[in-house]
């Protein structure tokens, strides 16, 4: 970004300072050429590299507020890899049903409050507030209630009053246009709670709701770190960007970029607090399938999702901190995120799937600079097979799946319903379809669906028309997110919502709240679902949701472990072969070495030899010498065993007692050997799959 001075839609004047830092894989730089030291760096005289600045973020981040963002996943057209922090932001706009705080953090926010309380008064004096006071550092509102459904079209639904007409405003106050500074990642970072899809769709509410969870939380940065992680190393940058705001001749320029300070506390440091594992008994999911299943049968749903929460006690060493580092290094992911949100309450999560994206686009069909939306909803789940061969082969069984194929279909099908609300006629089209994206435990298959807004819409109507994902509520999606609310065993708070940023130029990038921990009052909630059909299998859905969590649960049991396992030795777990020589001989095959490699897996120690007399010489000189090989293997090769002499290689081994093991060609050489008779297949099997069956005698034997 270029940064300078401009001035914003609201009429505050920005001075946006871009500052470059040096790309380091290391926290400091070599040279103070191009690094920079921000006042967050605290305590130093060190000059922070990108690494060194994201990674300092994310230690204060136990403690202050903020957020740090990252994409660890590349796929083309789509994700790249980027990392983007900030801590003491000077203003918080939180939010729950119709209640909404917009609290200045610092001395610069007091200076923002100014604009901001003649931005509410305006939304006030359009009707869209019941409600404002304005008490110290905090202004308070409350929203008016939606007209009467029937007494507004359908497309305008996004614009009745909600917390999203305080979010609108304020975007309209600091809207700028990037194309003259430059891209500023200027915006509104946070989180949106999963109760936001009742502004939007009220239904009659069946659980109790914590009156402190907040549904919404968002913070205005001034001053972001930025780091481009893309493996193109000229193209890849860093930089600061720095922020001061002037209003009515009050400016935050010299003022302390600061903020409160709260450590993290384990479970243990509160008292009297309440812990259940989870919040739905082993085996009740079932039960809730059957529903659902009814609910298809009676044509009421054509999918729903379920989710389940499961907890852990968190530890004083258990920090946000290191679960996050601990996610990011296990399970990369395009949305990978940590924000202290105050109030105790942290999220971290590493979430596959976008929610709502939409950016400006110049050339296109419609009109210059429209705003593009984008989605990838992600239905067909597989686990990870050991290695690549057993991820192809899961691959090949997702893709032929018909009921995860349907899963996804149907869920793409309502995304693009969802858009044909606000987007040009024509424009909203499925530019990728059953795509395979691969993370650390699972694969997804996912389509990618684009629309362009009509010109009375923003990204804020695309983002309320699309919640929740179907790929998190199911379909029809009222009916079904009714279903959700009377059968699930607690409220969502923020899962199945979304996390991202809603840029003040007219801009939005948010994941779907998905492979998250909630961390508050010292204990980690991870919460997952599954898609149910018609055909599902209640345990198997139940296994699913247990799956998905797998991987959070485990990274919170092992934050502690992966420190100590960095700083220790590996322990070497002794092979079945450790102590024995094995002779492979070669037979001029193309997968000698693969199957020497897999000999030596075992701990053995394997010598390769050419077949012929000379091979058959060193075997009687080592026999001589007193170092028998424990074991021949004859490896495949081309040909009939009569081209490469094998009789004279097996007496060999009985001459001297040698056990020997025979593959494809070797094996064929032993069946002549001993007197059997070779035929030929009347159709080549090489590269094709065959089963291979262990008998009774084999299964039984401890050989």
């Amino acid at each position: 970004p270029k940064g300078g001075t401009f001035k914003t839609r609201g009429g505050v004047t920005i001075d946006a300072t871009v500052r470059p830092l040096r790309y380091t894989h290391g926290e400091i730089c070599d040279e103070e050429e191009d690094c920079y030291v921000s006042e967050f760096f605290e305590g130093g005289d060190k000059v922070w590299g990108s690494d060194g600045a994201i990674e300092r973020l994310i230690d204060l981040l136990d403690e202050k507020r903020g957020a740090v963002l990252t994409s660890g996943y590349e796929f083309p057209g789509r994700y790249a890899r980027w990392s983007l922090g900030f801590v003491d932001p000077p203003l918080e706009i939180s939010g729950k049903g119709d209640t909404c705080t917009i609290t200045a953090l610092n001395a610069r926010g007091q200076v923002l409050l100014q604009p901001v309380i003649v931005a509410m008064e305006k939304l006030n004096t359009e009707g869209m507030l019941s409600e404002m006071k304005i008490e110290g550092d905090v202004i308070a509102i409350k929203v008016a209630p939606p007209a009467e459904v029937g007494t507004f079209s359908e497309e305008e639904r996004s614009k009745q009053p909600s917390l999203f007409s305080v979010v609108r405003s304020l975007v309209d106050l600091f809207g700028y246009d990037s194309d003259e500074s430059g891209d500023l990642q200027l915006g509104l970072y946070g989180a949106f709670g999963y109760d936001l899809t009742f502004q939007f769709e009220s239904i009659k509410l069946a659980q109790e709701r914590d009156p402190e969870q907040r549904d919404l939380l968002l913070y205005l940065a001034d001053e972001i770190v930025v780091v481009d992680q893309s493996r193109n190393s000229i193209t890849r940058r860093a930089w600061t960007a720095s922020l001061d705001f002037t209003y009515n001749s009050q400016s935050t320029k010299g003022l302390p970029h600061d903020g409160s300070s709260i450590p993290f506390k384990s479970f243990d440091e509160y008292p009297n607090n309440a812990f259940s594992s989870r919040d739905t008994p082993k085996g009740d999911f079932t039960e809730s399938v059957a529903r659902a299943k009814h609910e298809f049968k009676m044509g009421n749903l054509f999918e729903a999702v379920l989710s389940q929460t499961f907890r852990k006690k968190l530890d004083k060493d258990s920090t946000p901190s290191r679960l996050f580092r601990q996610l990011r290094s296990k399970n990369p992911s395009p949305y990978g995120f940590f924000f202290n949100l105050g109030e105790d309450e942290y999220l971290v999560g590493a979430s596959p799937e976008m929610f709502v994206r939409c950016e400006k686009v110049e050339n296109n069909e419609y009109r210059p600079g429209a705003l593009r939306v984008e989605t990838c909803p992600i239905s067909g789940t597989v686990a990870r097979g050991s290695d690549a061969l057993e991820d192809a082969a899961r691959v090949k069984s997702l893709i032929m799946n018909l009921k995860e194929e349907s899963e996804l279909t149907m869920c793409t099908d309502v995304d693009r319903n969802d858009k044909s609300r606000i987007c040009e006629p024509g424009s909203v089209k499925v530019i990728g379809r059953r795509q395979i994206e691969m993370y650390s435990r699972l694969i997804h298959t996912v389509d990618h669906v684009e629309g362009y807004l009509r010109p009375e819409f923003d990204a804020l109507d695309a983002f309320l028309c699309h919640t929740w994902a179907v790929t998190v509520t199911g379909a029809p999606k009222t009916w079904a997110i009714r279903f959700v609310e009377e059968n699930e065993r607690s409220p969502r708070c923020w899962y199945g919502g979304a996390v991202g940023l809603v840029g003040f130029d007219g801009s939005m990038n948010t994941g779907l709240t998905l492979r998250t921990v909630r961390m508050k009052n010292g204990v980690a909630e991870v919460r997952a679902g599954a898609t149910l059909l018609y055909d599902s299998d209640a345990e198997a859905e139940e296994l699913e949701t247990e799956l998905k969590a797998s991987a959070m649960l485990e990274a919170i049991d092992t934050i502690t472990q992966s420190v100590e396992i960095d700083e220790s030795s590996p322990i070497k777990t002794k092979g079945q072969g450790e102590g024995k020589a094995i002779i492979l001989v070669d037979h001029e095959d193309s997968f000698v070495h693969t199957l020497g490699n897999y000999l030596r897996q075992t701990g053995a120690e394997v010598t390769t030899l050419r077949s012929g007399p000379s091979a058959l010489k060193t075997i009687e000189s080592l026999v001589d010498s007193g170092k028998k090989p424990d074991m021949i293997v004859l490896s495949p090769g081309p040909g009939n065993p009569t081209d490469f002499e094998l009789s004279k290689t097996i007496a060999l081994l009985e001459k001297y007692q040698i056990p020997g093991f025979g593959v494809c060609l070797g094996l064929q050489g032993m069946v002549e050997h001993f007197g059997g008779e070779l035929g030929v297949l009347s159709y080549p099997m090489h590269g094709k799959p065959s089963p291979v069956t262990l008998t009774e005698a084999g299964k039984s034997s401890d050989r």
